[in-house]
């Protein structure tokens, strides 16, 4: 039988903050937050899940590696370090690896020295071309940490982070290495916005997950980092799932099937049934088709009675790190949280009659103990589609 895996430390920032202490605390909350209106990052104003908390200094970083990318990524990294630290005394730097998903990395920064070529004829001194390499958030945790194990990352648009950790867990698996540090980080841009809004997929106002007025999605950044071993921890990667419905280059297939394969072989290599999960973290764009085919597809394989939330309306969709930061919600949900509070699902509660009914969480809501297992989808272009399973054993 493999080896389980387990999630021992967390560290995260995101719109809610930074931090387990203050991003759980907003996260379970009464109190709508995050998403604020921004004229930053389009020709008009919008909503967006941005970061406020002070970030890392990445000036210990090379030029090529210096990016609001790599800032959110060493800032979720200090919660977990000391954690990192005792991993590199145990196993040695060639057995802890870098398994990352991100999909943005240093595109911000290629922004802003284009526009000061435009205004001035030449490329600012601190812009290096390599900041916007895909594999530049591995490298800096590398450099940062003084791995010399394998050291990775993974862009397939939203699913990028949560296939990471499903990565990282066959390292393990495997016996490549002891100890991995996964998860994922993207930096708002306005490259990503306005390729969304040109997909006609952007809200003007807060997105609105499975109300029959949702409008689209808001763009979020963050980042959320675990470090994952084979020794017993607080949370187990239970069960992960992967497939490709590749139906159409933006657009979901429309029946949800991609979406219930991934969630199937999850359950499935989690040896559990439907009736297991205790609550789904909903990748919940607040998009038309994307809502459509997600509530199809978790309402046939789990019906309608286990509790669902988006928590897209509190921090944006975070695209490439959405799947790690959605994976530390649900590491949220599961640690220290004895009374099972859930992540409320914000919306305007018109639900659409053409869809199948979930139970949305609301605000305040309670099991009156903490579930034992949650699962958690994230869905991208292309039908990339990757669930995973948490639980605590």
């Amino acid at each position: 039988m493999p080896s389980p895996v387990y999630l021992h430390q967390l560290g995260v920032v995101c719109a809610l903050g930074a931090g387990q202490r203050g991003v759980r605390e907003a996260l379970l909350g009464e109190r709508l937050v995050g998403v604020e209106p921004s004229p930053d990052f389009a020709a008009r104003t919008l909503q967006v899940g941005r970061v406020t908390a002070p970030l890392a200094s990445t000036e210990g970083l090379p030029a090529s590696q210096r990016s609001r990318n790599n800032a959110l990524l060493l800032t979720a990294l200090e919660e977990l370090r000391p954690a990192v630290e005792s991993a590199l005394q145990r196993f040695g730097p060639e057995r802890v690896g870098v398994v990352l998903g991100t999909s943005t990395s240093g595109v911000g920064e290629s922004e802003t020295a284009l526009s000061e070529r435009l205004s001035t004829g030449s490329l600012p001194a601190t812009f290096h071309l390599r900041q916007q390499e895909l594999g530049s958030p591995a490298e800096a945790l590398v450099h940062v940490l003084g791995l010399r194990g394998p050291a990775h990352v993974i862009s397939t648009a939203c699913s990028s982070s949560a296939k990471a950790l499903a990565s990282a867990a066959r390292l393990l698996r495997a016996g490549i290495v002891d100890a991995v540090v996964t998860g994922g980080a993207d930096a708002l841009c306005r490259f990503t916005v306005a390729g969304f809004t040109a997909l006609d997929s952007v809200s003007e106002a807060r997105c609105n997950p499975m109300s029959v007025n949702r409008r689209g999605i808001n763009i979020g950044e963050g980042a959320a980092l675990f470090l994952m071993t084979r020794e017993p921890g607080p949370v187990r990667l239970a069960g992960w799932g992967e497939s490709s419905d590749a139906h159409h280059l933006s657009a979901p297939e429309p029946q949800g099937r991609g979406a219930l394969a991934s969630m199937r072989e999850a359950l499935t290599r989690a040896g559990l049934v439907p009736a297991d999960i205790g609550y789904v973290n909903l990748h919940g764009t607040a998009t038309p088709h994307n809502d459509a085919m997600e509530s199809l597809a978790v309402h046939q394989l789990l019906g309608g009675d286990v509790p669902c939330s988006s928590t897209k309306p509190l921090t944006g969709h975070t695209l490439g790190a959405a799947g790690a930061l959605e994976a530390a919600f649900c590491w949220l949900t599961l640690v220290d949280n004895p009374t099972g509070r859930l992540p409320p699902h914000w919306w305007d509660g018109e639900p659409d009659p053409a869809l199948p009914a979930l139970s949305l969480v609301e605000p305040g809501h309670a099991l009156g103990h903490a579930p034992r297992y949650v699962l958690s989808n994230s869905f991208a272009f292309g039908g990339s589609n990757a669930t995973l399973v948490l639980g605590r054993d």
